[in-house]
This record gives structure tokens, sequence and C-alpha cells, in this order.
């Protein structure tokens, strides 16, 4: 920079712009070819998704490995609960008898079943005498039972219309994986036929014409698909799944959109401002398409913390977050400015009549006025604003996180929840039990059979269960596995008592008395368990690896340390008012009943590490695109503070319609059934809203304000960083830039 006239474009998307303007058709073709290659090279290899067994490290995971290893593959157990209507009928009674040899009878003439147990062999009546529980499993993989379960459930449904006296219904693995499966995936499907009309409705206003309206609408979906593609792909070394899949769908829709958005909308400013169509394109691709590259770099990065966790379904979304950010900022650099130059005036086929055009020049109204006051008494404005979401952000401190049992993630509304909280109550902990995966060098030796027979009886004793506790041996393998029920059933908290006198107490007290036995104890409740203790312990390394690299970035791409420590401040400031609404009202149920959330009481445990990553990264999008701006007005001449005042109101229309379809794809997830998703949902709607109204439009020009030229500081010693700053624009008339404190800005 600094070289007089070269006003070559610098940087990637000025290059990539550049060259795609130039050979549209290649560039188009590129695309087109790459996303039918990455959905068909998906279709062809498939998708693995992550093994329950792998999902996790310690004794989850010592447990899977074992019966890996050991050639066991384990049945998805399932279980019909038989159950009297009324106060006087008895499991002994004939009928009750009668009913649970027809369950049998019928469950073994589906061919779908194994191991088929009744509660008269093994004792499995309730204490009050009223319920009973036929056990058995689905023949083939546990992973795919749910597949093969439909058969057994029907005829099951078949046994309940001939004993209408009695409750007769079925639950266990295979049962709620089928409806936890049909109903996540209505819920993907309702959330990706919502988005895209919603979106596309939005855009439509922001530009008054459908064909502009439809070019991100397209580039985001064409994104989504190709990355779905790659996920299969992918998922042959990182394992993926469903829940990856609609965070991708998510994410990849918001920031496809809006990348898309940022740079029509500048290429369509620059042609009202009377440019020729090229001049248009290349200053849209060194401004706004760098400002694209900025940020899809940084929520890489802040999506990159997630591989830091050692969580499978973590990496899972990280990894796929990630990709669709990458493709769809390509995509937007490349693609968008190809068909920009095909399309030409044509954009703007398909105007509705009663939008009066909307070409970027127009003035925001409202946030003229907002910001006339905020630069008027910015030390007011950084006061009652940060105070305000200090105040909102202040329940996040009171924070309760917890693993969502059944009836709490699906309410009522599923079935199989009804029947799941029946069996906890009748039989507390039978629906989920502990299992003891143990394996010995010889399983039938005395002391290890006395160590089972001793781990039995202290389960029991130490009030870790009621019993009753059963042992499946393995005796060619040398593994047992150990069911035990905890006291506590569905309540996790109390269960996760019981687990720890199980690990604790009764374990050491026996099984760990014999040399050479291993007895890692598995199980739901062992799975939140220890899906907590590894969460907390990644938290410091992912929030420092996503705010140190965050702070970089914002370092190299502004050559301003100012810049880059305000950048991670308000971030955070954003961060943690989500963090307080989430709590409001999801933990404490203020207006909880808006979104069908009543009786949750707390915040599934793995959302405040995911919300701090993806909304590090993509509140960055704004943050990236108005300072781009002020930046860019700085530069050729102006003031700071007139250059912040140009900055915001140039950009308050594009940042509005951006955030008002981030935060209405992201409201969609807030009206799904699953509560973990309505707490995503509405977590990353709030935090976006935040970020664009109160954040940019007063926090932000009030900070730079406050700051003055120092905004732009940068010390001699940083001097040598990389420089990643701004791609020179085509040169306009300006006066020379103000002097000012530390680095001179390059033009």
């Amino acid at each position: 920079m600094g070289n007089g006239g070269d006003t070559r474009p610098r940087g990637f998307a000025a290059r990539a712009g550049g060259w795609s303007a130039r050979h549209p058709w290649a560039a188009v073709g590129i695309w087109v070819l790459f996303v039918v290659l990455a959905v068909g090279l998906g279709s062809v290899t498939g998708r693995q998704d992550v093994q329950q067994g792998e999902q996790l490290k310690g004794e989850t995971h010592t447990a899977a490995r074992i019966l890996e290893d050991a050639g066991i593959e384990e049945p998805a157990g399932e279980t019909v609960l038989i159950q009297a209507k009324d106060g006087s009928t008895r499991a002994t009674d004939a009928g009750f008898r009668a009913a649970v040899a027809d369950v049998i009878e019928a469950v073994e003439a589906t061919g779908q079943v194994t191991d088929v147990a009744s509660p008269y062999d093994t004792n499995t009546i309730s204490r009050d005498g009223r319920s009973a529980l036929v056990r058995f499993a689905i023949r083939g993989d546990a992973d795919t039972a749910g597949e093969r379960v439909g058969p057994v459930l029907k005829a099951v449904e078949d046994v309940q219309k001939d004993h209408t006296s009695l409750r007769i219904e079925e639950i266990g693995g295979a049962s709620i994986q089928k409806q936890y499966s049909d109903a996540f995936g209505e819920d993907f499907r309702k959330a990706e036929y919502s988005a895209v009309p919603v979106a596309l409705g939005i855009l439509l206003i922001a530009f008054g014409a459908l064909v502009a309206a439809l070019l991100p609408v397209a580039l985001a979906l064409t994104a989504v698909m190709a990355t779905m593609g790659l996920m299969a792909v992918v998922s042959h070394l990182q394992p993926m799944s469903d829940t990856a899949n609609s965070v991708m769908l998510l994410v990849g829709m918001a920031v496809g959109v809006d990348y898309c958005l940022f740079y029509l909308r500048r290429e369509r400013e620059e042609r009202a401002a009377g440019r020729d169509a090229g001049a248009a394109l290349r200053i849209a691709a060194a401004t706004s398409g760098r400002a694209v590259v900025v940020s899809g770099v940084t929520v890489c990065v802040a999506m990159a913390g997630m591989l830091f966790t050692g969580i499978a379904e973590f990496e899972a979304m990280g990894l796929a977050s990630l990709m669709v950010v990458a493709v769809a900022m390509i995509g937007s650099v490349t693609v968008l400015p190809a068909l920009l130059s095909l399309l030409g005036e044509r954009v703007e086929k398909g105007r509705i009549p009663f939008l009066r055009r909307r070409d970027g020049r127009a003035e925001s109204r409202f946030w003229k006025a907002v910001l006339r006051r905020v630069l008027a008494r910015p030390v007011l404005s950084v006061v009652v604003a940060a105070g305000a979401l200090l105040a909102v952000a202040a329940p996040a401190l009171g924070m309760r996180t917890s693993e969502l049992t059944l009836d709490q993630e699906f309410s009522d509304s599923l079935p199989v929840v009804q029947t799941y909280n029946r069996v906890n109550e009748a039989f507390p902990g039978g629906s989920g039990p502990a299992r003891v995966v143990v394996e010995a060098e010889d399983i039938t030796a005395p002391q290890v059979r006395r160590a089972l027979e001793e781990f039995k009886e202290q389960a029991v004793a130490s009030g870790a269960s009621h019993g009753p506790v059963g042992v499946r041996l393995y005796e060619a393998r040398n593994v047992a596995v150990v069911s035990v029920p905890l006291v506590g059933g569905s309540d996790l908290d109390k269960a996760g008592e019981s687990l720890r006198k199980l690990r604790d107490e009764v374990r050491p007290a026996t099984l760990g008395r014999v040399d050479g036995v291993r007895a890692p104890i598995t199980g739901q409740v062992a799975g939140s368990h220890d899906f907590n203790d590894q969460l907390v312990g990644s938290v410091v390394p992912v929030f420092a690896f996503v705010v140190v690299l965050a702070f970089l970035l914002m370092l190299l791409s502004f050559r301003s340390l100012s810049i880059a420590i305000a950048s991670i401040l308000l971030n955070l400031l954003s961060v943690g008012a989500a963090y307080g609404i989430l709590v409001t009202v999801f933990q404490h149920g203020w207006g909880a009943s808006l979104v069908g959330a009543d009786g949750v009481g707390a915040i599934v445990t793995w959302l405040p590490l995911f919300l701090f990553v993806i909304l590090f990264g993509l509140s960055m999008d704004y943050h990236v695109f108005v300072v781009s701006r002020i930046r860019e007005a700085r530069l050729r001449g102006l003031g700071t503070k007139e250059a912040i005042q140009h900055g915001v109101i140039t950009t308050a229309g594009v940042v509005t319609s951006a955030a008002v379809i981030m935060v209405a794809v992201f409201a969609i997830f807030g009206t799904l059934s699953m509560q973990s998703m309505k707490q995503m949902g509405v977590g990353l709607a709030a935090a976006v809203l935040i970020d664009a109204t109160v954040i940019r439009g007063v926090l932000l020009p009030a900070v730079m304000s406050l700051l003055g030229e120092r905004t732009w500081y940068l010390p001699a010693w940083l001097r040598r960083l990389p420089d990643l700053t701004h791609d020179t624009p085509p040169r306009q008339e300006a006066v020379p830039p103000a002097p000012r404190t530390g680095e001179r800005l390059k033009v």
C-alpha cells in the first residue's frame, strides 16, 4: 500500500471477485460442478454417525471398548409395562397373567425379538403388585433397532385392545430411538421448510425484487446441499449426527444469506451511485467481499474451538458448522459476482409493485437519530447500554445445567414419555439402569463369582438400588454385564448420588478387590455424569482458543489494538446477555409458556459452551462489516467521528435485514418440540438481536467515539505483524487523512 496510483485489487476476495466477473460462466460452472460432486459423493459413501460408546472418554468409553473388543454386541433392550388401571387388580390375578402370556406370545410371533423374560421368572413385579415388566431384546444391531421395532410396537398395541382394563405399553432403547428419530425428523423438516420461505420473504422486503432476493437464498441452499455431501464423506474420519446436521442447516442458512446480502447490497449501492457494473463489482469485491472473508474465517476459527472438547457430538457439530461457513463464504465471493455479472440490470427483475426501490443509498432515519444522540453523549450511552446488558446477563451467574431427561426434552408430546414416567414411578431406575461391564481373566473363577454376588448384595444394601440386580454372563469372552436400577429413577440428581455410591463405595469393596478385574460403570446416568465432567474440563481451553484466535484475527484484519480489544469485550457482553435470557426463560420460567418450555428448570448441559462458540463467531458478521465500512471512510479522509457516523448509518439497512433473517431462522428452532432445540433457537435469536441493535448501533459507535483517534492505535512493537487490512477499493476523491496517534492508516 502507499504505492501511488497502484489500484490493483489486493487480497483473496478482490482477486476472486474480479476473476469471476471476467469469467462468469466458468465460475458458475465450477460451483455447480462442486455442488453436484459433493452431493454425489455423499450419496455414494453414506454418512457414518457417532456411536453411543464413542461419544465420551472415561468409564462410558472404557465399557464400550471392552464390549467391542470382546465382540459382544448387546441388543437393544425393550420392556412392556403391564399395569392395572384400578387399585384392586394384582399381577397374580388370572386376567393379569393372561395379559402377560398374550404379550409374550405376540412379541415372539414378530420374529424380531429374543431373550423374552416373564416377570414371574425375573421378579420384575412392582412393590404394590399392580405393575409388571416383560423384558426382551430386539434382534440385530442395537444402533439400528429403531428401524425394526415397528412390528413389535404394533403387536403390543393389539394386545392392549384385548385387555382394556389394563395398561399395556412398550418402552426401551429401540422404541425411544424410533419415536425420537420420528420427532427429530419432523422437527428438522419443519425447520428446513420454514427457514427458506422466511428468509426469502425478508429479502423480498429488503430488495423489493424477486431475482435479487432469490440469489442469496439459492446460494445458501446450494452451500447447505454441498456441505451435506461433504459431511457424509468426512464422517468416515469424524462421525456426524442428526444434531450436527440440524445445526449445520441453521448456521448455513443464516451465514449464507447474510454473506450474499452484504455483497449484493454493496454492489447495488455502488451502481446506484452512478458507477458502471464492472466498477461496482470491483468495489463490492474489495470491500464487502473482504468483510465476508474476514467474518467467515473468524466464524470458522470459533467453530474449530468445539474440536477441543473431545466430545464426539461437539466435534461433529463444530466440523459441520465450520464446513458450511467455509463453503458459504467461498460461494459468496466467487459465484455471486459471476451471477451479478451475468444478470446485470436483470437482477432487478420481478420487482414487487408496492415496495419502493431499495438501492442501498437511503439512510435509516431511525438509526441516524439514534446515532446522533449516541455520538453526542458517548459516556452516557456506554453506561446505559452496558449497564442494561449487564443487568440482563446477571441471572446467568445462577445458571443450572443438566442433561434433560426424556420427559424434560419432549414434555408430554410423545407417548413414550408418559410410559417412561409410569415405569420410573413403579420401578425407580428401571427404565435407565446403570450397567457394570465386568472384565476378568476368568469370569468363572470363584473369587470373581463371589465378588459379583457381593456387588449385587451391596448395591441394594448401600441404598443405591432397590433391585432386582441382573447379571448376564458371557463366559467364552470372560465378560459379565450387571444391570442395576438406580434409586432416583428419572431424577438425575438423586440417580447421580446412587451412581456415586456404586462407583466410589460398592465397586471398590467388591469387584475392586479382585486382581485383574475391570468394572467400568456405564448407562444413561453415568453417561450424563461423564459428559458433564468432560465438558467442564474443556471449557477453559475452548474459551481461551476462541478468544485468543478471534483477537488475533481482529488485530491482523484492522491493525488496531483498540478495535481488537473492543471486539472481544463487546462479544463477551452479548454472549453474557444471551446466557441471562436463557436462564430467565428456561430456568426461572419467565415467559417460558410463550415458547412451550414450562417445567424444564435447567439449561441443557452442552448449550452454554455451544452458544459461546457459535455466537462468538456469528457476532463477527456485523462487527467486521460495520468496522470495515468505518475504516474505509476513515481511509478516505473523514475524521473518526464522521467515519463512525458514515459507517454505521450506511450499513444500518443491510445489518438490520441480515439480523432479521438470522433472528427469524433461529426463532424457527425455538418453536420445535425438543426443549434443547428451543433453548438453542431462543438463545441464538436473542443474542443476534442484541448484537445487531444494542452492540452495533449503540455500544460500538459510543466506544469508538470515546477512543477517538486512539481507535486506530497500534503499538510500534506490533507493526511487524502481517498486514491483512482492507483490500484497496478503486480510488475516489478524498482529503488527506487527519494525523493521529499510533500507526498511520495505509491507503
